[in-house]
């Protein structure tokens, strides 16, 4: 089964990787990709879908991060990454040899750092197919969709405090 990276997502302030399973109360309920506990997060957590995540290249285009995972995949043959709290991982020269037009100055150790650590995750949870991303066509049907979704939920909010 293949991946879809919009239904992953990180989340501030907690370990790992979660997959979103559905909206609930005012928040979301996710599944930890690694122990598979579920857990309610409110709307003030700070969730980001790792297809909205990007890579500063040396030019002026960005570097998906789903084009990351896969070219670290092929790299590593689909073995696990280094890891990267270890003192003998050099994550630049890694880096360097999968990606060598990543721009130096903005795409901190840091960062590298969380990629390794996310691909680690997604190996281990055999999750590294990933569905072809869709068209920007689709992209605002489906914004129109949550838009529409949000509009009604504070519409039978703003009745049930009548």
């Amino acid at each position: 089964m293949k991946t879809d990276l919009t239904k992953i997502l990180s989340i501030g302030g907690q370990p790992g990787l979660y997959l979103y399973l559905t909206s609930s109360n005012g928040g979301v309920v996710v599944e930890s990709l690694t122990d598979k506990q579920r857990k309610w997060m409110g709307p003030s957590a700070r969730m980001t879908a790792l297809s909205d995540i990007s890579v500063y290249t040396q030019t002026e285009d960005e570097l998906s991060l789903q084009e990351i995972l896969t070219r670290m995949k092929d790299h590593l043959k689909g073995g696990p990454a280094p890891n990267p709290r270890s003192k003998d991982t050099n994550m630049p020269a890694f880096f360097e040899a999968v990606i060598s037009e990543y721009d130096r100055e903005r795409f901190y150790t840091s960062h590298m750092k969380k990629v390794l650590e996310w691909y680690n995750v997604l190996q281990e949870a055999d999750a590294l197919e990933f569905e072809e991303p869709e068209t920007e066509a689709s992209d605002a049907a489906a914004e129109a969709e949550v838009a529409a979704a949000e509009a009604e939920e504070a519409a039978s909010d703003t009745e049930e405090q009548k």
